[in-house]
């Protein structure tokens, strides 16, 4: 029907959507409650593991290797995983993930298990977060339209750094209240609760690609998923925008020894790692509510320079609200991601969508756990303010290259969105 897509109107490309409208689509609202379950739940299983593993076990070691078990499986099978979500219909990838991650969580919060077997576990647990999220992230297109996509994107990142900022409190709670395998189950309830809420709330959709030749196996997929975000010239600024990160996360990773040039309490650690997330949820309602879509894009250089320069004057040793003020600053800057994610997702084709998403989730992974380490070792050698103002420096030299390669290809993206102006008249045209 001419004027319609997937049973809404067309809209302007430059009309900015409220968050009532987005809230007013059932699909989001089942798919945004799940996400908020799964951050609750993952508040919880990291805390209560954390204390679980170092009440048996004693060693320090063997606690920060279950933290870092959180971070190694989507780098090692995110990429190939992801690709499910193009194979399979996408609802039916989150609700099987959804299924299998409560029973393995179950039954790590039945009984005591070794700790090998808890961290087989742990690591499978993890590893199936990659093609739910890349599930996810494919499916929301599907779901917001045009500037409705932006600002759904807003308020999951908004969610995701609420939960950051609040759940390590009321989740240790928690776990001081119930227990560690209390807390388990609680997270694998929130696992049940999310596939029933994504059954019962997010339509069914065919398989974006046909079975057959049509449907290259997973090792393929991965390799052509690299060919079109790398062979792509917009596609590959948007990405290393996306894995820019690396860089602006450096400070919440050191957030512990840094807090040592002020004292070094719990409270200045939990002031300086939740001053990053409080610019950001400041800056994705700013930048996704009073920016124009196209000027999101003109901006989105400038935004990313914005996310590491502030870092830099760590280099003079400001004093404490100094610290908190430009972290915050670096995390509003952060919000040129909204923008970044809305450009690929118009620029990637909808049957390449999961595999795609993985990639750039996988990199974003690895360059943060990457980068914190080699924050850590020039740390531990200059101190955590250097290392802090060098990841600033280095951050803001490649976002400014960035840049300027961006300001010769961000026209594409422009006229693309614009070109649904057209689109109705020609749908009319050919009715």
């Amino acid at each position: 029907m001419a004027g319609r897509q997937n049973g809404r109107h067309r809209r302007p490309p430059e009309a900015q959507a409220t968050y009532r409208e987005v809230f007013a689509v059932g699909e989001f609202r089942a798919l945004w409650l799940a996400q908020a379950l799964s951050f609750v739940g993952d508040q919880l299983a990291q805390i209560a593991l954390a204390v679980l593993v170092y009440s048996h076990t004693g060693s320090a070691l063997l606690t920060a290797l279950t933290y870092a078990l959180t971070y190694l499986p989507p780098i090692v099978g995110g990429p190939v995983l992801s690709g499910l979500a193009d194979l399979f219909p996408r609802r039916t990838v989150m609700v099987v993930c959804d299924i299998v991650r409560a029973l393995l969580v179950a039954a790590m919060a039945l009984r005591a298990l070794p700790f090998w077997s808890l961290c087989v576990m742990i690591f499978f647990t993890v590893l199936l977060g990659a093609p739910f999220s890349a599930a996810r992230a494919a499916i929301l297109p599907d779901v917001l339209d045009g500037d409705r996509y932006v600002a759904g994107a807003a308020i999951n990142n908004i969610t995701h750094q609420a939960t950051q900022m609040l759940g390590f409190v009321v989740g240790g709670a928690i776990v001081t209240l119930v227990g560690e395998y209390e807390a388990l189950a609680l997270d694998a309830v929130t696992f049940g609760a999310s596939a029933l809420i994504l059954v019962a709330g997010v339509r069914a959709r065919p398989a974006p690609r046909r079975p057959g030749r049509d449907a290259p196996g997973l090792w393929r997929g991965t390799r052509d998923g690299a060919r079109l975000v790398f062979g792509d010239p917009v596609l590959r600024s948007l990405v290393a925008f996306a894995w820019l990160c690396a860089f602006y996360v450096i400070p919440e990773g050191l957030a512990a020894p840094y807090a040592a040039s002020f004292g070094g309490s719990a409270v200045t650690v939990g002031l300086l790692m939740s001053a990053m997330p409080t610019g950001m949820v400041l800056g994705a309602f700013l930048f996704s509510r009073f920016v124009r879509p196209s000027n999101r894009i003109r901006a989105m250089g400038w935004m990313a320079m914005l996310a590491c320069a502030p870092l830099i004057v760590a280099g003079t040793h400001p004093p404490l609200w100094a610290v908190l003020a430009l972290w915050a600053l670096s995390g509003v800057g952060s919000a040129y991601q909204l923008a970044a994610n809305a450009a690929f997702v118009a620029a990637v084709p909808p049957a390449g969508r999961g595999q795609a998403f993985g990639l750039a989730q996988s990199g974003i992974l690895a360059g943060q756990g990457l980068g914190i380490l080699a924050a850590g070792a020039v740390a531990q050698l200059l101190g955590p303010e250097t290392a802090v103002a060098l990841a600033g420096a280095l951050g803001l030299s490649v976002a400014a290259a960035l840049t300027l390669h961006w300001n010769q290809v961000r026209g594409e993206v422009i006229a693309g969105m614009r070109a649904p102006e057209q689109a109705p008249a020609a749908e009319a045209a050919q009715s």
